[in-house]
This record gives structure tokens, C-alpha cells and sequence, in this order.
């Protein structure tokens, strides 16, 4: 029998994803059970083979892992293509590493970044019917990804993105509901406000500029409310284990990742990079809070200032 080292705050996120769940489940019906079903399965499988060798417990933080990794694609998506994505993502992305909590990368998002680079086409076509799987039905936008229909110059309801009911992955949908996992991880000290504000603030502002001055590829605002930008920036940027520890580091950090999925869904031929720019944050997170020491040792240094102190942590 598997015994899991217990974490209250991987808890906490657990729980903040319970809503999320639950619609994702009206929406998509047996399809979000099926997909989680394997990849609970062979998540904890993976992370028990890579513990059990040091006589170690599986921590709860590979529950969150599943959770957010079956969540993270849409409702198509074949069940061999999901195992296999999330097998690397605790193999490769955590248990290289040495286990929880020395692990460079988020676990979840080098699995989701493993598979849509690995199997692209297969990905594409799993967004191209939606609907079909939930038990609800809502009026949704088919076909293709709010992302998809910006990019070709159509419009997409503002209130349809509000309350998920669009294409995409199961878990990006209904925006009101993340805001509030969102509120909750903040009030309870879970994830840091610093990373999530920093993140959306960074985003906004240049997404603004390059729409409203001219850029023929950059999108209108409402995307950022499109895509999984604000489900990843809550869930995933503010992993504790792979983002930095000083509480100055977070809003470097946070903008880093906002600036980094605006270049990417403008410039490159990738209509999300949610995922990427996590990655891309997480390169740069111990060089963060090393940067951050060093300023605040010059400004210690300087005679007559006082030592200035930056814990880490989400508060």
C-alpha cells in the first residue's frame, strides 16, 4: 500500500482545486474521470518506484502534480499520450532530481511541455471537438480554442471566457472560478500574491502596448483571460519548490513569466507558451534570488544602512 508523507500546504491547493474539478466534470463528464484515473495511477506509481529505493513515503505534492497535469489538457486527448507525459514529469521532471523539493523545474509543467512538443499534431486535433464528453449543455465555442479565433482576427465572448464555456483544456475554463482558487491560495498563505499580481500586471502591460500600438500579431486584451495563462500563473508559477525563495525575488519572477507568455503568444508559432515561459521562469529563479541577495549586501554595505531583511515564502 502506497503511504504518503503528508504536506498541508499541497493540501491547500488539493482543496482549491476541488470547484475546478467539479465543473470540469459537468463539462467534460466521465472524460476528466477517465484521464485522471490513468494518470493518478501511473503518477504515483512513478513517484513510489523512485522512493521506495531510499525507503521514503510519496509525497503529496505528486497528488497536486496529477491533479494539475490531468487538468491540463483538453478533453481529447489520447489516454496513452496523457500516461506518458506524466510518467516524464515525475521521472524526469522530479525523481532525476532527488524527490521532492529538488526539483528545478514544475513537475506538471514539464510533462504538459514533453508532450504538446512531442506530439504537437496529436494535441492540435484533440481541441478540434468539444462538447461531446460533458454532462452539461452549456452554449460553448467550438471547434477551436478562444486563442485560435483571436489570432484569426474573430471576436470571442467575454462572457463565455468568464465562464469556461469555450474549448481548450478542462481545467482553464471557467476564469471566476480560478480568481477565487486564486483568493483562497493567497489567504491562506499558500501561493504568493507577489508572483500572481507581478505575472498578470507584466502581461497586461505589454500586451496593451503592442495592441494598442500597432502590432499586427499582438492580441486584444481579453486574451489574457483565454488559454491557460491564468490557471498556469496560479497553480503552477507559484510552486514553492521551483519558483525563488525571497519574497523580492517574486515580482521579478512573476513578470518574467507574464512579459515571456505575451512574446511568445505574439512572436512565435506557438499560440499559448504558458508552459514554456513557467520553464523559462524557473531557469532564472535560483539567479533571481542570488541577484537580490547581492543588491540588498551592496545597500547593507553602504555606511550607515541597516540590513534589510527578505524572507521567503507566499505571505
Amino acid at each position: 500500500m502506497v503511504k504518503f508523507l503528508k504536506q498541508p500546504m499541497m493540501r491547500r491547493v488539493l482543496y482549491a482545486l476541488v470547484p475546478i474539478y467539479v465543473y470540469g466534470l459537468w463539462m467534460h463528464g466521465l472524460r476528466l474521470l477517465l484521464s485522471a484515473l490513468v494518470v493518478f495511477a501511473l503518477g504515483i506509481g512513478t513517484e513510489w518506484v523512485f522512493e521506495r529505493k531510499k525507503s521514503k513515503k510519496v509525497s503529496e505534492a505528486a497528488l497536486v502534480t496529477c491533479a494539475l497535469y490531468a487538468l491540463a489538457f483538453p478533453p481529447k486527448t489520447p489516454l496513452w499520450i496523457l500516461g506518458m507525459g506524466i510518467i516524464f514529469a515525475m521521472a524526469m521532471g522530479k525523481g532525476v532530481y532527488g524527490g521532492f523539493g529538488r526539483n528545478i523545474f514544475n513537475p506538471a509543467v514539464a510533462g504538459r511541455s514533453f508532450v504538446y512538443i512531442s506530439f504537437a499534431i496529436a494535441l492540435s486535433a484533440s481541441y478540434t471537438s468539444f462538447g461531446n464528453f460533458g454532462i452539461g449543455t452549456a452554449d460553448v465555442v467550438a471547434s477551436a480554442t478562444p486563442l485560435g479565433l483571436m489570432r484569426s482576427g474573430e471576436s470571442v465572448s467575454l462572457l463565455a471566457l468568464l465562464l469556461g464555456a469555450r474549448s481548450g483544456a478542462m481545467g482553464e475554463g471557467m476564469v471566476l472560478l480560478i480568481a477565487a482558487a486564486a483568493i483562497y491560495l493567497i489567504a491562506t498563505k499558500t501561493a504568493s500574491w507577489r508572483i500572481i499580481l507581478s505575472s498578470v500586471l507584466a502581461a497586461a502591460a505589454l500586451n496593451a502596448s503592442l495592441y494598442f500600438g500597432g502590432v499586427a500579431k499582438a492580441l486584444p486584451m481579453e486574451s489574457l483571460l483565454a488559454g491557460s495563462f491564468l490557471f498556469v500563473t496560479t497553480f503552477m508559477a507559484t510552486d514553492p519548490v521551483s519558483a525563488p525563495k525571497r519574497q523580492t525575488s517574486h515580482y521579478i519572477y512573476g513578470a518574467l513569466i507574464g512579459l515571456t507568455v505575451v512574446v511568445i503568444r505574439t512572436f512565435s508559432a506557438f499560440p499559448e507558451g504558458t508552459s514554456f515561459a513557467i520553464l523559462f521562469g524557473n531557469t532564472f529563479a535560483i539567479l533571481i534570488d542570488m541577484g537580490v541577495d547581492s543588491f540588498k549586501a551592496l545597500g547593507a554595505a553602504k555606511p550607515g544602512a541597516k540590513p534589510a531583511a527578505d524572507k521567503g515564502g507566499a505571505k
